[in-house]
C-alpha cells in the first residue's frame, strides 16, 4: 500500500503540473463488501487485462475496475487510468473517477455506476433484453464520443492520446448516454513535440496506417479511429469477420476493406445495419446516413493530412444529429 500510494501520488503531481487533488481512498474490505466478494455475477464488462464490477458503497451503485493480478504491466495500465480519468473526470462524456484501493497489489479503481453496459455489447451481441439502437441513439452516441476525444486533444495544454478507441472502451448509461473509459494505452503528447513515438499497440482494424508504418502517434491516429467507430455503428459489423471474405477475398476480413468495396459497387445501402433499415423511412434519414457515411470515410483517409480534426468531427456530427446537413 505505501509503495502504490508513493507511486501514485508522484505520477500524479509530474502529470498535474505540480498540483495533486486528493483521490478519495477505498479498502480492500470495503469493495470486497460492495461486490460481494467480487462476484461474478455481478460482472459487467469482462477484458482480458481486467474485469469491472457492480457494487454498492453507501447505498450508492459503482463500477468496480479490478486488473488481473497475474500481468505484468497492471500497475502501468492501472495508474494510467488514475491518472487520466482524474483530469478527463469533470468531462460529462467520460467515465468519471470515484477513487480507488491501494491496498492490493495492482490497485483496485472505482467509477460512477454505469446502466447498460459497454456499446459492443449492444452492438454485436443482440440480447433480448437489449433495445435496438436506433440511427439517433447512434448519432447522438458518436456525438457524445467525438466530444470526449476533443476535449482530450485540445482541453490541456498537452493534447491527450487516447489510443484505443472502439465499441469496447465506450460505456452506455441511462439515457444511452455514452462514456468514453480505459486509458491504459493513454499518453500525452511531450511539450515541444508532434507525436509520441511508440511500439504499435492497441487493437487492429482501428489502427492507423501511418502508426502501424512508423510508430509515431498523433492526434489524426485518433481520428482515424474514431471513423472506424462510425463504420461499426453504420453496419454493426465486427471489425474483422472471415465470413466477409469468402466471396470478395480474405482482405475484407478487415472492416475498412470491405466497406470500400461495397462503395465502389455501389453497394453501401446493403451493408448498412438491419436494425437501421428496419426503422423505415423517414424524412432527413438519408441525408443523415449519407453525412455519416462521408464523415467515417474522411475520418479514414490513407493519409493523416486529409483527415479533419475532431473538433471538426465534432462539429460535423452534431449538425448530422440535428437534421442540419
Amino acid at each position: 500500500m505505501i509503495e502504490n500510494g508513493k507511486i501514485l501520488v508522484e505520477t500524479l503531481v509530474v502529470c498535474c503540473y505540480g498540483k495533486f487533488n486528493p483521490i478519495r481512498g477505498f479498502t480492500i474490505r470495503e469493495l470486497e463488501i460492495a461486490t460481494n466478494n467480487f462476484d461474478a455475477r455481478n460482472v459487467i464488462k469482462d477484458g482480458y487485462a481486467y474485469k469491472f464490477y457492480k457494487g454498492f458503497v453507501e447505498d450508492r451503485t459503482v463500477s468496480v475496475m479490478k486488473f488481473n493480478d497475474i500481468l505484468n504491466d497492471g500497475h502501468e495500465d492501472c495508474f494510467n487510468n488514475i491518472i487520466f480519468a482524474s483530469k478527463l473526470s469533470s468531462h460529462k462524456n467520460v467515465l468519471k473517477l470515484t477513487g480507488c484501493c491501494l491496498e492490493t497489489r495492482i490497485p483496485v479503481i472505482v467509477f460512477e455506476s454505469v446502466k447498460n453496459r459497454t456499446l459492443a455489447d449492444h452492438i454485436y451481441q443482440n440480447q433480448p433484453h437489449f433495445e435496438p439502437l436506433l440511427l439517433s441513439q447512434r448519432l447522438r452516441i458518436a456525438v457524445h464520443i467525438a466530444n470526449a476525444i476533443a476535449y482530450l486533444h485540445i482541453g490541456f495544454s498537452r493534447p491527450i492520446l487516447h489510443r484505443n478507441i472502439r465499441p469496447s472502451r465506450i460505456f452506455l448509461d441511462e439515457g444511452y448516454i455514452a462514456k468514453l473509459f480505459d486509458f491504459s494505452l493513454s499518453v500525452s503528447i511531450p511539450e515541444g513535440e508532434t507525436c509520441v513515438k511508440d511500439k504499435v499497440t492497441g487493437t487492429m482494424g482501428f489502427l492507423a496506417p501511418e502508426y502501424i508504418n512508423t510508430g509515431d502517434f498523433n492526434e489524426k491516429c485518433d481520428v482515424f479511429s474514431f471513423g472506424m467507430l462510425l463504420l461499426v455503428l453504420l453496419t454493426g459489423q465486427k471489425i474483422f469477420d472471415p465470413s466477409r471474405g469468402d466471396e470478395i477475398g480474405a482482405g475484407h476480413y478487415w472492416l475498412l476493406h470491405y466497406v470500400k468495396k461495397c462503395i465502389e459497387n455501389n453497394e453501401f445501402d446493403e451493408i448498412v445495419d438491419p436494425i437501421i433499415v428496419s426503422e423505415g423511412p423517414r424524412v432527413g434519414k438519408e441525408k443523415q446516413l449519407q453525412g455519416f457515411r462521408e464523415l467515417a470515410l474522411m475520418c479514414v483517409c490513407e493519409s493523416a493530412e486529409d483527415r479533419p480534426t475532431t473538433v471538426d468531427v465534432a462539429k460535423r456530427l452534431k449538425q448530422i444529429y440535428q437534421h442540419l446537413a
